[in-house]
């Protein structure tokens, strides 16, 4: 049977080669190992054709040009020497297709993601669709990686170092009206010309490169490289606290392309991408690449999902506003919000009119857009509207006894069936079904703060839940945009029980005088995206430690918080940012930029509690202590069932509270350390400061047995 390919030739009659990208039996293109030789014989046809004057790459995919190259390929590899062949295959083909005698024009529409882009940069000329679907990033360096196929080389030749460090060092993509203001693709037209236009760019003939406007070039010579890399290592080195290698290599490889020329800049690209495919960073980074794509694919339950084509919000706070938002924006879902007064609704409408006016001036959205995105939300003090909705959130206080009175009014005034989903941070999801009439339509969806931003959400099913339920719940997040994980119906769930001992114990670090700075440093070091004290602050330290109680009254003493030090805290009225006092210091604006995300610690905090600052402890032994009680109640979790599977307990953590990336989550980094490993580290910690470290059983079983987390639990499909 002849294989179909996943390029297509056409040679219209007006000497233009139409090449099609599509690749059979996948949603996404993406470039593999197998292409190089299928590409290699298709520029040779091109070069054989006499009468031929250009030609177009355009993709047979509905919603993307070519997502990236298939990391897949990365995984076959043993050696870096391995993995650095494959970027000198990429290489080697993106300059034959730069080498055409031809112009080659690039028509984008939908993803241009890594590999993509590289190939539409190896093109000489690239032209993309308005759609708010197109996106052109590199985004290796997510993956601990730097682009292999040129990448680091043509960018910053194209628009600039500037903006070429800016893209390859985040990782972040551009939107079209971006990527025509840098230079990045010469023109941005409606997807339903997109073809016509690079047909016709084509037709022109070899066009003079455009050069750069003068400021970048003069950002160009020597000096100013010099100077613009040391700034940047600098800054990376801060943001990265040298846990990330792939961001100081892609420095390294750019600096030499642009100093050197340009076959040492491909030399050093293909050695560092190999060098980089081989380091536990990029292992750990990639198989949450990996366990992210399989989730997308769990429905949650085998039972089909409900369709849901309206959605009731109870509550127009904070997260009340953020659900109606990613309900209406991100799921196109008319969404009805109640509150007890017309505040609470204003409150949820300019909230969601905030964060849509700030795409529109951002340019990812037209005022059109963003008016008809608006329209889907409405609100009012009553029950009206409800009674066509499949399911309510609530998102009301947590107190028990008005949540069991949000679900009989539910049932009161919407149809039978309807689906009730409590936004709970740690009640739990059998008590607040427990009066309701339908038990089995109650289901716990606890979202984290701010909606808008926070990628996790945890699916709490009781044992009466309806699977139909589950599944139609695990739907409706996806398309909020958002990563479901389907967790046990206990104390705090995962994310929050795992988060409590890790805050828990950097207070007893606070309280025992260790500097505020000292303590969050060490875990921002560790790898954190800020350190524990700093998120009660942004958390409130009356709402992180409310939970506390409930979870030493269901798990007991090693859950006690240092009570003396919180009450002390506390009746400070110390809640953290929203009230300006906390941790930290909120009332001095900075002028300088650079020093505005640099908070200063409140040192009235110290007479509060009573303690005279000092560094007592190494920062590497206090962000044991906090991370190590993450990792043992982890375990415990995934004994006691809490977890389906050791890779939502991964995806949960990284997610949900910023477990480090390049530890590739909980179970991944205890299985880098080995069971044994980690119970030893726990017995010295629970000799030197209590019981509370003691390894819980399933670490010690392991331990003996010479498991690995990763090996035992597969995820459940």
């Amino acid at each position: 049977m002849e294989q179909i390919s996943a390029f297509n030739l056409v040679v219209g009659p007006d000497n233009i080669a139409i090449v099609t990208i599509d690749v059979p039996g996948e949603k996404m293109n993406t470039l593999r190992a197998e292409f190089v030789n299928e590409v290699k014989n298709l520029l040779s046809e091109l070069n054989t054709l006499n009468e031929l004057e250009g030609v177009v790459l355009v993709s047979g995919k509905p919603d993307n040009f070519v997502a990236g190259a298939d990391i897949r390929m990365i995984e076959a590899c043993q050696t870096a020497g391995e993995a650095s062949q494959l970027a000198r295959a990429g290489q080697q083909v993106m300059a034959e297709l730069s080498s055409l005698r031809v112009p080659v024009v690039a028509a984008i529409h939908g993803a241009c993601l890594g590999g993509g882009l590289e190939l539409a940069l190896a093109c000489h000329s690239r032209v993309c669709s308005d759609s708010s679907q197109t996106q052109l990033g590199l985004p290796e360096v997510q993956l601990g990686l730097l682009p292999g196929s040129g990448g680091t080389q043509r960018l910053p030749r194209l628009i600039g170092l500037p903006g070429a460090l800016d893209m390859i060092l985040t990782g972040k993509s551009l939107r079209p009206r971006q990527a025509k203001k840098c230079g990045l693709v010469d023109d941005v037209v409606p997807q339903s010309i997109l073809l016509a236009t690079a047909v016709s760019l084509a037709k022109k003939g070899p066009q003079p490169a455009q050069p750069l406007p003068l400021k970048t070039r003069l950002l160009t010579g020597k000096l100013a490289r010099t100077l613009i890399f040391n700034t940047a290592r600098k800054k990376t080195l801060a943001k990265t606290q040298g846990n990330y290698p792939a961001a100081e290599r892609i420095l390294d490889v750019m600096e030499t392309g642009l100093s050197s020329g340009m076959a040492n800049g491909f030399a050093a690209e293909a050695q560092a991408f190999g060098e980089l495919a081989m380091t536990p960073e990029s292992a750990a980074l990639r198989s949450l690449f990996f366990a992210s794509t399989d989730l997308k694919k769990d429905p949650g339950s085998a039972t089909p999902p409900v369709s849901v084509k309206r959605v009731g919000i109870l509550g127009g706070g904070l997260m009340g506003g953020g659900i109606a938002s990613v309900s209406a924006t991100k799921a196109g879902l008319p969404v009805r919000i109640k509150d007890i007064n017309d505040k609470g609704i204003n409150h949820a409408l300019q909230y969601a009119w905030s964060l849509l006016d700030k795409k529109v001036r951002r340019r990812h959205l037209t005022a059109c857009e963003r008016n008809l995105q608006m329209a889907r939300i409405s609100g009012g003090t009553d029950y009206r509207g409800f009674g066509q909705c499949q399911l309510v959130i609530e998102a009301v206080f947590e107190d028990l006894a008005l949540k069991q009175k949000m679900v009989s009014e539910i049932e009161e005034h919407c149809a039978p069936g309807t689906i009730f989903a409590s936004n709970t941070s740690s009640l739990p999801i059998a008590e607040i079904a427990r009066e309701a009439g339908a038990p089995g339509r109650v289901i716990g969806l606890h979202y984290f703060s701010p909606v808008d931003k926070m990628p996790l959400v945890e699916v709490i099913p009781h044992a009466g839940t309806d699977a139909e339920v589950v599944s139609t719940v695990v739907a409706l997040a996806k398309k909020q945009g958002k990563t479901p994980i389907v967790v046990g119906d206990c104390a705090g769930f995962y994310v929050n029980r795992i988060l409590a001992p890790y805050i828990n114990e950097a207070i007893r670090c606070l309280a025992e005088g260790e500097p505020i700075e000292h303590i969050d440093n060490a875990l921002v070091k560790k790898g954190f995206p800020v350190g524990p004290l700093q998120l009660l602050d942004e958390v409130g330290i009356d709402i992180g430690t409310k939970i506390m109680p409930v979870l030493e009254a269901a798990y007991g003493e090693r859950f006690a918080a240092p009570q003396s030090a919180v009450s002390a805290i506390l009746g400070d009225d110390r809640k953290g940012r929203k009230n300006g006092r906390g941790f930290y210091l909120y009332q001095a604006k900075h002028k300088n930029p650079f020093k505005a995300n640099k908070k200063q610690p409140d040192t009235s905090v110290y007479s509060v509690l009573g303690v005279t600052p000092r560094v007592n402890k190494p920062g590497e032994e206090i962000a044991e202590r906090c991370l190590f009680l993450m990792l043992n109640e982890a375990a415990r979790c995934l004994d006691e069932n809490v977890l389906r599977s050791v890779r939502d307990g991964d995806i949960g953590a990284v997610f949900g509270i910023g477990f480090p990336p390049f530890l590739g989550g909980p179970f991944r980094y205890m299985d880098s350390l080995g069971a044994s490993e980690v119970v030893s580290r726990l017995t010295q910690l629970a000799e030197r400061y209590g019981e509370r470290f003691t390894p819980c059983g399933l670490l010690q079983q392991m331990a003996k047995d010479g498991e690995f987390f990763w090996r035992k639990n597969e995820p459940v499909q």
